[in-house]
């Protein structure tokens, strides 16, 4: 079979590591199929079973991300995967998240993770990506009023690039055996605190950019007051936050080097590519 003609359904195929996944197989030479619940290739939505089948259909690979924002979708998720084992899917990449063998049990992290391993008709590659620098440059962790407003302690994260995600996930999909069973803590080569991510930006934008630290149950509580997010979402966040105000956000490693033979991307670089992000932001 040649690569033309193994192709990949991308879920989440408009988000932002789907978009970047779908680009870097076609650029070699893979086919794929993006996916998502509208402005996609194929209709998706997890909420909906009958969008599984048609999706799935002639599928040789799948790159597989759950539902944004939700603490629960374990079941969902192994229909999906009885779906793609019948239809002689070969291999599973998994969009997970950094320390999720710590995970909270209420959220389903890690029993997609368990549920892959289990599973004997076709080979996984688990990716456990710190957080993204891309939340600083969108609606995630906005720059409002010259702050970035998240709760940290001071802690430090190893923030990574979402192009290096992508980037390693093609490599998975375009060479699945090299990556049987593998796990990958995916992270930037620098361990931050967003204070110093916000002195990062303001040199690059040239304006002051401050981090505004704030409670973590206010936090919280007002996202979900204002519908921002879920009440069952918010243990994920308390659990996120959390990890990095106890001292214990994720670390640099080379799984990102290793894997695609580059180093992972630095956040001054990301933050002069994404200048133009928190222009429009403060022309708005």
């Amino acid at each position: 079979m040649t690569a033309s003609q193994q192709t990949t359904l991308v879920l989440g195929g408009t988000g932002r590591t789907g978009a970047l996944v779908a680009q870097g197989l076609a650029a070699r030479g893979f086919g794929a199929r993006t996916a998502a619940r509208r402005g996609a290739g194929v209709v998706f939505d997890w909420d909906d079973p009958t969008t599984y089948a048609a999706a799935l259909a002639g599928i040789d690979r799948v790159y597989l991300v759950t539902p944004v924002a939700r603490a629960k979708f374990a079941g969902p998720v192994a229909d999906f995967l009885d779906l793609a084992a019948a239809g002689g899917v070969r291999h599973v990449t998994y969009l997970s998240t950094y320390g999720s063998d710590l995970a909270p049990p209420e959220v389903d992290i890690r029993a997609v993770e368990l549920e892959l391993a289990r599973r004997k008709g076709f080979t996984h590659s688990i990716l456990r990506p710190a957080w993204v620098m891309q939340n600083f440059a969108d609606a995630h962790l906005p720059l409002i009023d010259g702050a970035i407003t998240v709760p940290t302690g001071g802690g430090a994260e190893a923030f990574v690039d979402a192009a290096d995600i992508a980037a390693v996930v093609v490599e998975t999909l375009a060479n699945p055996d090299a990556h049987a069973g593998a796990i990958y803590a995916l992270t930037g080569p620098q361990a931050l605190t967003v204070a110093e991510v916000a002195a990062t930006i303001a040199e690059t934008v040239g304006r002051p950019v401050a981090h505004h630290d704030i409670d973590p149950d206010v936090w919280i509580n007002g996202a979900v007051a204002a519908g921002f997010i879920s009440a069952d979402y918010a243990v994920m966040l308390r659990w996120l936050t959390g990890t990095i105000i106890a001292g214990n956000g994720s670390r640099p490693n080379d799984d990102v080097e290793r894997v695609i033979g580059r180093p992972a991307t630095g956040f001054a670089e990301f933050a002069r590519r994404s200048a133009a992000a928190w222009a429009l932001r403060a022309a708005g």
